[in-house]
């Protein structure tokens, strides 16, 4: 009998991890951790700031077809006017329904969407809106994204390397 306690004994000592082999391996797993995580915040900003870029290149494209869906109105002001819920009723100038909800409803990928309205010109108590711009900022400045984006009619894309909408330097 004396033998079968002592096999018990031993098998027990023999299963698991020590205390210190349990703290040595979660160490180096946090030390992993540490140092990725930069470079994984790094990945985000960049793919949310590619998002915002894609967005606006889809904002302009649908500000031409607004504009000659409706040309009586010009070009929308807002996202609400690109936007609208499909199968909601009939698209119109009010409710497009040519953006998707999300980017209808001013954000996205970690950015915050902006139209606003330019020059216009009024026929028969009607206004046509000329010109527009938009503007793409962070939600979370060097967290969600390191720049700001804009755009104008002319689809160029310019960027604020400080995140606002003081768009200087040309996208290449």
């Amino acid at each position: 009998m004396n033998s079968v306690c002592k096999r018990n004994n031993s098998s027990s000592n023999e299963a698991g991890f020590t205390l210190v082999e349990l703290l040595i391996v979660m160490s180096v797993i946090l030390i992993i951790a540490t140092l990725a995580l930069p470079k994984l915040m790094g990945v985000l900003r960049t793919a949310n700031e590619t998002s915002a870029i894609n967005s606006l290149r889809t904002l302009t494209s649908m500000e031409g077809q607004y504009n000659s869906t409706y040309p009586t109105h010009g070009f929308a002001c807002s996202l609400a006017e690109l936007g609208g819920k499909p199968g909601s009723g009939t698209p119109g100038p009010e409710a497009a329904q040519l953006i998707n909800e999300d980017l209808a409803g001013g954000s996205k990928s970690g950015y915050s969407f902006k139209i606003t309205c330019g020059d216009k010109n009024t026929i028969n108590n009607q206004d046509q809106y000329n010109s527009y711009a938009i503007t793409a900022v962070p939600n979370s400045v060097g967290r969600t994204g390191n720049r700001g984006f804009c755009t104008d009619q002319d689809a160029q894309i310019h960027y604020d390397p400080k995140g606002g909408t003081n768009c200087t330097d040309l996208l290449q």
